[in-house]
C-alpha cells in the first residue's frame, strides 16, 4: 500500500512540474481545425481548411489588436468552462484568432470548437454576446512567426504576406490572388505565459487557385 501510494504522489508531482513548465501539451492535446497544405514556400503557405465551426466574439469598442484579443479571449474562455446554456466544458483548442474586416475597425476574436461540439456547439450564455460561426471549405494563405503578436509587429508580418504571395503571382508561379488585402487574421497557438518557443501565424484568404484544390468561390 505505502509503494502505491508513493508511485501516485510521483506521479502527481510530474503532472504539476509539466504545468509549472508551461508543458500542458505533453499532457493532453491541443485541438486544431483541420487542414491540408496545397502549396509551400520559402516564406509562406498556401492551406486548404476544412469546414469547420467557431464560436466569435466581437470586441465593441475596439480599441488595440492586443486589448481586443485579451477582451475577447476572457469571454471566450468563460463559454468553454461552462457558461453556456448546457453548462458543458469544452476543450481548449488552438489557434485563438484576432481579425479586422476591411469594412471597419471592429476586432473578432474567435475560437475552434472542439471536435466534440462541431455539429451543434452549445449555445453560450446571452451575457457573453457571442455568435457561432460555420466555415465553408476555404484556401488561406499562411505566414508564421515567432515571439508575441502584438500592436507593434503585427502589421509588419502582414504586409511580408501580402508580399509574398504578390511576388510570386508576377512571377508567374502562383495564379492564386488575395481576395481582401485590408481583411487580415493573426492566430495564436501560445497562451501568454508562454515565454519561449512562440508559433503565431498571419492568414489572409486567396482565390484562384481551384486547380489546385480550392473552392471556386469563397
Amino acid at each position: 500500500m505505502e509503494k502505491k501510494i508513493i508511485m501516485c504522489l510521483l506521479h502527481c508531482l510530474s503532472i504539476v512540474m509539466c504545468c509549472l513548465c508551461g508543458n500542458l501539451v505533453t499532457v493532453h492535446a491541443i485541438e486544431t481545425p483541420k487542414y491540408t497544405v496545397i502549396r509551400s514556400e520559402s516564406d509562406f503557405q498556401i492551406r486548404l481548411y476544412s469546414e469547420s465551426t467557431w464560436m466569435s466574439a466581437l470586441v465593441l469598442p475596439p480599441t488595440s489588436f492586443d486589448n481586443s484579443t485579451k477582451t475577447g479571449f476572457h469571454r471566450l474562455y468563460e463559454y468553454i468552462h461552462g457558461g453556456n446554456l448546457n453548462s458543458s466544458k469544452l476543450a481548449f483548442t488552438a489557434p485563438v484568432l484576432t481579425s479586422m474586416p476591411s469594412s471597419g475597425d471592429d476586432y473578432v476574436v474567435r475560437m475552434y470548437v472542439s471536435a466534440r461540439f462541431q455539429g451543434k456547439p452549445p449555445l453560450p450564455n446571452q451575457e457573453l454576446k457571442l455568435q457561432v460561426e460555420k466555415w465553408k471549405a476555404q484556401c488561406i494563405a499562411v505566414r508564421t512567426f515567432s515571439g508575441f503578436a502584438a500592436d507593434d509587429n503585427i502589421y509588419k508580418e502582414i504586409e511580408a504576406l501580402i508580399n509574398s504571395v504578390n511576388r510570386r503571382r508576377e512571377d508567374g508561379r502562383s495564379s492564386g490572388t488575395i481576395q481582401d488585402k485590408g481583411s487580415y487574421t493573426i492566430a495564436q497557438y501560445n497562451g501568454p505565459s508562454h515565454n519561449t518557443g512562440r508559433l503565431n501565424e498571419v492568414w489572409i484568404n486567396v482565390s484562384g487557385l481551384i486547380s489546385e484544390g480550392c473552392p471556386p468561390s469563397q
